[in-house]
């Protein structure tokens, strides 16, 4: 059997552009699931800080955050976040910036690692993404990220241990220094088999194509059929 195709994505909870690029992923593999000869595939997620200084508990909207953290007029952050709700709209996505509580993601990267330690890690990469962008959760405090493991499938005592004890802090790290090593400034970043680099929110075809194109390549280089 053909190993699968390993996509390594690097994105943060509270970037949205990640979301909509997670969605579209999901909606390009859909489309080629469908092919005769449809590649298998592996989705992993890694962690991505955009801004590594924001409070647990920040004070303000998501326009305050970044009026002052970009130093963006205000008229112009307004215009930014009707775009990117609009594009999500169109990726299925229901953006609720009014409510979203801009919070620290450490604690939500500890939790992925976590539930990719339990074979949960898709499911709370979708929750924490859903809960933060469409039901205005807050993502950053232990008790907050422990219900929405629970939501997501996890043992809630084991996410409380894993999250007071900080023991997938370093897994964080790991990811961030492979981020620095690949040359990765932005997110959302998607890796293909270790060597195809697709940069931002993607249309899901081109996701499409590149899953196929790899998948040709390996049945080119002569690699058994399942």
């Amino acid at each position: 059997m053909t190993d699968a195709i390993k996509i390594d994505v690097w994105s943060d909870i509270a970037c949205p552009w990640c979301y909509i690029g997670k969605r579209n992923l999901e909606t390009g593999l859909a489309e080629v699931a469908g092919d005769d000869d449809a590649p298998r595939v592996e989705v992993t997620f890694h962690s991505f800080e955009l801004a590594p200084d924001t409070p647990v508990d920040f004070d303000g909207s998501e326009l305050d955050f970044l009026v002052g953290h970009k130093g963006m007029a205000r008229e112009q952050v307004e215009q930014m976040l009707q775009r990117v709700t609009d594009v999500a709209a169109g990726a299925g996505l229901a953006y609720r910036f009014d409510i979203l509580q801009h919070t620290n993601t450490v604690k939500a990267h500890e939790l992925i690692h976590h539930a990719k330690a339990n074979g949960r890690q898709l499911e709370v990469t979708e929750r924490l993404m859903q809960a933060y962008f469409t039901e205005g959760r807050h993502v950053g405090r232990i008790d907050d990220l422990v219900d929405i493991a629970a939501e997501a499938g996890l043992d809630p005592d084991g996410a409380r241990e894993a999250l007071e004890s900080g023991r997938h802090l370093p897994d964080v790290r790991r990811d961030q220094e492979q981020a620095r090593a690949y040359g990765i400034n932005g997110v959302p970043f998607f890796v293909i088999d270790g060597k195809y680099g697709v940069s931002g929110a993607q249309p899901p075809q081109a996701f499409a194509q590149v899953a196929r194109q790899v998948w040709a390549e390996r049945r080119a280089a002569g690699e058994p059929a399942a």
